[in-house]
């Protein structure tokens, strides 16, 4: 797992069968720490098995 800052954090998963379940479990922690709802969090698919979680701050 690598943290780029505060604000997002970059995660190569490769168990695809449990793609879902980190990526729920990183999305809760995340947001907690960021002291954000989870709604706030947004995931995107950035690579092969590769998924970068960013707050969005417009919803901020």
């Amino acid at each position: 797992m690598t943290f780029d800052n505060t604000e997002s954090m970059t995660i190569k998963i490769w168990d695809r069968s449990a793609v879902d379940h980190t990526l729920e479990s990183l999305v809760h922690d995340f947001s907690s720490r960021a002291n954000a709802h989870k709604n706030d969090v947004a995931v995107h698919l950035t690579g092969p098995n590769t998924f970068t979680l960013s707050l969005n701050t417009g919803a901020l």
